[in-house]
Protein backbone atom coordinates (compact mmCIF):
# COMPACT_ATOMS: atom_id res chain seq x y z
CA UNK A 1 0.00 0.00 0.00
CA UNK A 2 1.24 3.48 -0.86
CA UNK A 3 2.18 5.83 1.95
CA UNK A 4 -0.46 8.58 2.18
CA UNK A 5 0.92 12.05 1.39
CA UNK A 6 -0.44 14.34 4.11
CA UNK A 7 2.25 17.04 4.12
CA UNK A 8 4.46 18.65 1.49
CA UNK A 9 7.17 21.21 2.03
CA UNK A 10 8.69 22.05 -1.34
CA UNK A 11 10.64 25.12 -2.33
CA UNK A 12 10.45 25.80 -6.07
CA UNK A 13 12.30 28.45 -8.12
CA UNK A 14 10.42 31.81 -8.01
CA UNK A 15 8.10 30.49 -5.29
CA UNK A 16 6.36 33.39 -3.51
CA UNK A 17 4.38 31.49 -0.88
CA UNK A 18 2.41 28.34 -0.21
CA UNK A 19 -1.22 28.05 0.89
CA UNK A 20 -2.18 24.90 2.77
CA UNK A 21 -5.90 24.16 2.64
CA UNK A 22 -7.80 21.28 4.14
CA UNK A 23 -6.75 18.99 1.29
CA UNK A 24 -4.57 20.97 -1.13
CA UNK A 25 -1.10 22.51 -0.88
CA UNK A 26 -0.97 25.38 -3.37
CA UNK A 27 2.42 26.82 -4.36
CA UNK A 28 2.41 30.37 -5.78
CA UNK A 29 5.03 30.68 -8.51
CA UNK A 30 6.00 34.31 -9.18
CA UNK A 31 2.39 35.53 -8.66
CA UNK A 32 1.65 34.10 -12.11
CA UNK A 33 1.17 30.35 -11.79
CA UNK A 34 -0.01 27.87 -9.17
CA UNK A 35 1.28 24.36 -8.57
CA UNK A 36 -1.52 22.57 -6.73
CA UNK A 37 -0.67 19.34 -4.93
CA UNK A 38 -3.83 17.38 -4.10
CA UNK A 39 -2.73 15.59 -0.93
CA UNK A 40 -4.17 12.42 0.58
CA UNK A 41 -5.60 14.40 3.53
CA UNK A 42 -9.29 13.91 4.11
CA UNK A 43 -11.66 16.35 5.78
CA UNK A 44 -15.22 16.08 7.07
CA UNK A 45 -17.30 18.56 9.09
CA UNK A 46 -14.55 21.16 8.35
CA UNK A 47 -12.03 19.02 10.27
CA UNK A 48 -8.95 17.39 8.72
CA UNK A 49 -8.89 13.79 9.92
CA UNK A 50 -5.64 12.60 11.55
CA UNK A 51 -4.69 10.05 8.88
CA UNK A 52 -4.49 10.30 5.11
CA UNK A 53 -6.10 8.03 2.52
CA UNK A 54 -3.71 6.47 -0.03
CA UNK A 55 -4.53 7.37 -3.69
CA UNK A 56 -7.26 9.86 -2.68
CA UNK A 57 -5.24 12.81 -4.01
CA UNK A 58 -4.68 11.05 -7.32
CA UNK A 59 -8.38 10.19 -7.61
CA UNK A 60 -9.52 13.79 -7.02
CA UNK A 61 -6.85 15.35 -9.23
CA UNK A 62 -7.53 13.05 -12.16
CA UNK A 63 -11.33 13.41 -11.97
CA UNK A 64 -10.95 17.21 -11.90
CA UNK A 65 -8.53 17.06 -14.85
CA UNK A 66 -11.05 15.14 -16.96
CA UNK A 67 -13.90 17.52 -16.19
CA UNK A 68 -11.80 20.65 -16.73
CA UNK A 69 -10.89 19.31 -20.18
CA UNK A 70 -14.51 18.30 -20.87
CA UNK A 71 -15.83 21.81 -20.11
CA UNK A 72 -13.07 24.04 -21.53
CA UNK A 73 -15.33 25.03 -24.44
CA UNK A 74 -17.84 26.54 -21.98
CA UNK A 75 -15.45 28.68 -19.92
CA UNK A 76 -11.64 28.99 -19.86
CA UNK A 77 -10.13 27.22 -16.87
CA UNK A 78 -6.98 27.63 -14.84
CA UNK A 79 -5.33 24.31 -15.82
CA UNK A 80 -2.17 24.41 -17.93
CA UNK A 81 -0.82 20.91 -17.25
CA UNK A 82 -1.08 17.85 -15.01
CA UNK A 83 2.61 16.95 -14.67
CA UNK A 84 1.96 14.37 -11.93
CA UNK A 85 -1.05 12.21 -10.97
CA UNK A 86 -1.45 14.34 -7.80
CA UNK A 87 -0.64 17.75 -9.31
CA UNK A 88 -2.21 20.40 -11.50
CA UNK A 89 -0.21 23.45 -12.62
CA UNK A 90 -2.16 26.44 -13.88
CA UNK A 91 -2.90 30.15 -13.96
CA UNK A 92 -3.07 32.20 -10.79
CA UNK A 93 -6.35 34.14 -10.97
CA UNK A 94 -7.83 36.55 -8.42
CA UNK A 95 -10.70 34.51 -6.92
CA UNK A 96 -14.21 35.88 -6.66
CA UNK A 97 -15.22 35.82 -3.00
CA UNK A 98 -18.29 33.69 -3.61
CA UNK A 99 -18.71 30.01 -4.36
CA UNK A 100 -21.36 29.20 -6.94
CA UNK A 101 -23.38 26.32 -5.48
CA UNK A 102 -25.95 24.82 -7.85
CA UNK A 103 -28.61 22.30 -6.87
CA UNK A 104 -30.74 20.12 -9.10
CA UNK A 105 -32.43 18.29 -6.21
CA UNK A 106 -33.74 19.10 -2.73
CA UNK A 107 -31.16 17.36 -0.57
CA UNK A 108 -28.43 17.96 2.02
CA UNK A 109 -28.27 21.51 3.38
CA UNK A 110 -31.21 22.62 1.19
CA UNK A 111 -33.43 19.85 2.55
CA UNK A 112 -32.45 20.60 6.16
CA UNK A 113 -33.48 24.24 5.67
CA UNK A 114 -36.71 23.21 3.92
CA UNK A 115 -37.59 20.71 6.63
CA UNK A 116 -37.10 23.48 9.21
CA UNK A 117 -39.86 25.42 7.45
CA UNK A 118 -37.84 27.80 5.26
CA UNK A 119 -39.25 28.41 1.79
CA UNK A 120 -36.45 30.55 0.41
CA UNK A 121 -32.79 29.60 0.11
CA UNK A 122 -30.25 32.30 -0.77
CA UNK A 123 -33.15 34.44 -1.98
CA UNK A 124 -34.52 31.67 -4.22
CA UNK A 125 -38.18 30.76 -3.50
CA UNK A 126 -38.86 27.04 -2.94
CA UNK A 127 -42.25 25.52 -3.79
CA UNK A 128 -44.49 23.99 -1.14
CA UNK A 129 -45.04 20.24 -0.87
CA UNK A 130 -41.61 18.98 -1.90
CA UNK A 131 -40.02 15.85 -0.44
CA UNK A 132 -36.39 15.00 0.27
CA UNK A 133 -34.30 14.27 -2.85
CA UNK A 134 -37.02 15.51 -5.21
CA UNK A 135 -35.84 17.15 -8.44
CA UNK A 136 -36.35 20.91 -8.80
CA UNK A 137 -38.26 22.05 -11.86
CA UNK A 138 -34.99 23.65 -12.93
CA UNK A 139 -31.64 23.85 -11.09
CA UNK A 140 -31.26 26.65 -8.53
CA UNK A 141 -28.12 28.65 -7.74
CA UNK A 142 -27.53 29.10 -3.99
CA UNK A 143 -24.21 30.95 -3.57
CA UNK A 144 -22.11 31.04 -0.42
CA UNK A 145 -19.56 33.51 0.79
CA UNK A 146 -16.00 32.27 0.49
CA UNK A 147 -14.78 32.35 4.07
CA UNK A 148 -11.02 32.57 4.62
CA UNK A 149 -11.63 31.05 8.03
CA UNK A 150 -14.59 29.19 9.50
CA UNK A 151 -17.75 28.25 7.62
CA UNK A 152 -18.99 29.58 4.29
CA UNK A 153 -22.35 31.35 4.71
CA UNK A 154 -25.41 31.35 2.45
CA UNK A 155 -25.87 34.61 0.55
CA UNK A 156 -28.38 35.80 -2.06
CA UNK A 157 -27.71 37.22 -5.52
CA UNK A 158 -29.19 40.54 -4.32
CA UNK A 159 -26.83 40.71 -1.31
CA UNK A 160 -23.80 39.90 -3.48
CA UNK A 161 -24.66 42.81 -5.82
CA UNK A 162 -25.67 45.22 -3.02
CA UNK A 163 -22.44 44.58 -1.13
CA UNK A 164 -20.38 44.90 -4.32
CA UNK A 165 -18.75 41.48 -3.75
CA UNK A 166 -19.04 40.82 -7.50
CA UNK A 167 -20.05 43.31 -10.21
CA UNK A 168 -23.42 42.79 -11.94
CA UNK A 169 -21.77 42.04 -15.28
CA UNK A 170 -19.39 39.47 -13.79
CA UNK A 171 -22.09 37.87 -11.63
CA UNK A 172 -24.38 37.38 -14.61
CA UNK A 173 -21.47 35.67 -16.41
CA UNK A 174 -20.85 33.43 -13.36
CA UNK A 175 -24.53 32.42 -13.30
CA UNK A 176 -24.48 31.60 -17.01
CA UNK A 177 -21.28 29.53 -16.71
CA UNK A 178 -22.62 27.75 -13.61
CA UNK A 179 -25.81 26.66 -15.39
CA UNK A 180 -23.91 25.51 -18.49
CA UNK A 181 -21.27 23.61 -16.50
CA UNK A 182 -23.96 21.88 -14.46
CA UNK A 183 -25.82 20.91 -17.63
CA UNK A 184 -22.63 19.42 -19.13
CA UNK A 185 -21.83 17.61 -15.87
CA UNK A 186 -25.39 16.26 -15.78
CA UNK A 187 -25.09 14.89 -19.32
CA UNK A 188 -21.73 13.23 -18.64
CA UNK A 189 -23.03 11.73 -15.37
CA UNK A 190 -26.14 10.34 -17.11
CA UNK A 191 -23.91 8.44 -19.57
CA UNK A 192 -22.39 6.68 -16.53
CA UNK A 193 -25.76 5.86 -14.94
CA UNK A 194 -25.46 8.73 -12.45
CA UNK A 195 -27.37 11.86 -11.46
CA UNK A 196 -25.31 14.99 -10.69
CA UNK A 197 -27.34 16.21 -7.71
CA UNK A 198 -25.51 19.35 -6.64
CA UNK A 199 -22.05 20.82 -6.88
CA UNK A 200 -20.04 24.00 -6.46
CA UNK A 201 -17.85 26.01 -8.79
CA UNK A 202 -15.19 28.58 -8.02
CA UNK A 203 -14.16 31.28 -10.45
CA UNK A 204 -11.40 33.85 -10.66
CA UNK A 205 -10.23 36.64 -12.94
CA UNK A 206 -6.89 37.12 -14.66
CA UNK A 207 -6.10 39.92 -17.13
CA UNK A 208 -9.79 40.84 -17.22
CA UNK A 209 -10.87 37.30 -18.18
CA UNK A 210 -12.99 34.94 -16.04
CA UNK A 211 -11.52 31.49 -15.37
CA UNK A 212 -12.99 28.39 -13.75
CA UNK A 213 -10.59 27.50 -10.92
CA UNK A 214 -10.02 24.63 -8.47
CA UNK A 215 -11.59 21.16 -8.80
CA UNK A 216 -14.90 20.38 -10.47
CA UNK A 217 -17.36 17.46 -10.35
CA UNK A 218 -15.28 15.42 -7.90
CA UNK A 219 -16.95 13.39 -5.12
CA UNK A 220 -15.53 15.93 -2.63
CA UNK A 221 -17.23 18.91 -4.29
CA UNK A 222 -20.32 17.22 -5.73
CA UNK A 223 -23.06 14.79 -4.83
CA UNK A 224 -24.13 12.01 -7.18
CA UNK A 225 -27.09 9.61 -7.01
CA UNK A 226 -27.47 6.42 -9.04
CA UNK A 227 -30.16 6.72 -11.74
CA UNK A 228 -31.20 3.10 -11.28
CA UNK A 229 -33.77 2.89 -8.49
CA UNK A 230 -33.94 6.68 -7.97
CA UNK A 231 -37.68 7.02 -8.71
CA UNK A 232 -38.57 3.92 -6.67
CA UNK A 233 -36.59 5.09 -3.63
CA UNK A 234 -38.09 8.58 -3.93
CA UNK A 235 -41.66 7.17 -4.07
CA UNK A 236 -40.99 4.99 -1.02
CA UNK A 237 -39.35 7.79 0.98
CA UNK A 238 -36.08 5.81 1.11
CA UNK A 239 -32.56 7.20 1.20
CA UNK A 240 -30.93 7.48 -2.22
CA UNK A 241 -27.87 5.46 -3.15
CA UNK A 242 -25.14 8.10 -3.19
CA UNK A 243 -21.76 8.45 -4.82
CA UNK A 244 -19.94 11.02 -2.69
CA UNK A 245 -17.81 11.13 0.43
CA UNK A 246 -21.02 10.98 2.45
CA UNK A 247 -20.00 7.47 3.56
CA UNK A 248 -17.08 9.01 5.51
CA UNK A 249 -19.41 11.47 7.28
CA UNK A 250 -21.84 8.67 8.09
CA UNK A 251 -19.09 6.53 9.65
CA UNK A 252 -17.95 9.51 11.76
CA UNK A 253 -21.51 10.24 12.93
CA UNK A 254 -22.07 6.59 13.83
CA UNK A 255 -18.98 6.92 16.02
CA UNK A 256 -20.16 10.12 17.74
CA UNK A 257 -18.23 12.72 15.74
CA UNK A 258 -19.75 15.71 13.93
CA UNK A 259 -16.90 18.20 14.32
CA UNK A 260 -18.41 19.76 17.44
CA UNK A 261 -16.37 21.04 20.35
CA UNK A 262 -15.25 18.34 22.76
CA UNK A 263 -15.82 15.50 20.28
CA UNK A 264 -12.92 13.25 19.34
CA UNK A 265 -12.25 11.79 15.90
CA UNK A 266 -12.72 8.01 16.09
CA UNK A 267 -9.65 5.81 15.58
CA UNK A 268 -8.97 5.08 11.91
CA UNK A 269 -7.24 1.71 11.80
CA UNK A 270 -5.49 0.33 8.72
CA UNK A 271 -8.55 -1.67 7.64
CA UNK A 272 -10.74 1.47 7.76
CA UNK A 273 -8.13 3.50 5.83
CA UNK A 274 -7.87 0.80 3.15
CA UNK A 275 -11.66 0.61 2.92
CA UNK A 276 -11.95 4.38 2.37
CA UNK A 277 -9.14 4.25 -0.22
CA UNK A 278 -10.98 1.48 -2.10
CA UNK A 279 -14.22 3.50 -2.01
CA UNK A 280 -12.47 6.52 -3.56
CA UNK A 281 -11.08 4.30 -6.33
CA UNK A 282 -14.59 2.93 -6.88
CA UNK A 283 -15.90 6.52 -7.12
CA UNK A 284 -13.28 7.29 -9.78
CA UNK A 285 -14.15 4.22 -11.85
CA UNK A 286 -17.89 4.96 -11.68
CA UNK A 287 -17.59 8.67 -12.52
CA UNK A 288 -14.91 8.32 -15.22
CA UNK A 289 -16.04 4.93 -16.54
CA UNK A 290 -12.49 3.57 -16.71
CA UNK A 291 -10.22 1.40 -14.57
CA UNK A 292 -8.16 3.39 -12.07
CA UNK A 293 -4.41 3.02 -12.61
CA UNK A 294 -2.47 3.45 -9.37
CA UNK A 295 0.55 5.71 -9.72
CA UNK A 296 4.05 4.60 -8.71
CA UNK A 297 3.89 4.21 -4.93
CA UNK A 298 7.53 4.66 -3.88
CA UNK A 299 9.33 7.96 -3.20
CA UNK A 300 6.11 9.82 -4.04
CA UNK A 301 7.25 13.23 -2.72
CA UNK A 302 10.45 13.05 -4.80
CA UNK A 303 8.39 12.17 -7.87
CA UNK A 304 5.98 15.09 -7.27
CA UNK A 305 8.82 17.59 -6.76
CA UNK A 306 10.71 16.46 -9.86
CA UNK A 307 7.58 16.55 -12.05
CA UNK A 308 6.57 20.05 -10.90
CA UNK A 309 10.10 21.41 -11.44
CA UNK A 310 10.22 19.97 -14.98
CA UNK A 311 6.80 21.48 -15.77
CA UNK A 312 7.70 24.94 -14.44
CA UNK A 313 10.76 25.04 -16.71
CA UNK A 314 8.54 24.51 -19.73
CA UNK A 315 5.77 27.06 -19.09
Amino acid sequence: MKEAIVKTDFNFPNQKNVYKGKVRDVYNINDEYLAMVVSDRISAFDVVLPKGIPFKGQVLNQIAERFLDATADIVPNWKIATPDPMVTVGHLAEPFMVEMVIRGYLTGHAWREYKAGKRTLCGVPLPEGMVENQKFEKPIITPTTKALEGHDEDISREEILEQGIVSKEDYEALEKYTMELFQRGTEIAAEKGLILVDTKYEFGKKDGKIYLIDEIHTPDSSRYFYIEGYEERLANGEAQKQLSKEFVREWLMENGFQGKEGQEVPEMDEARINQISERYIELYEQIIGEKFVKAEATAVKDRIEKNIEACLKEI
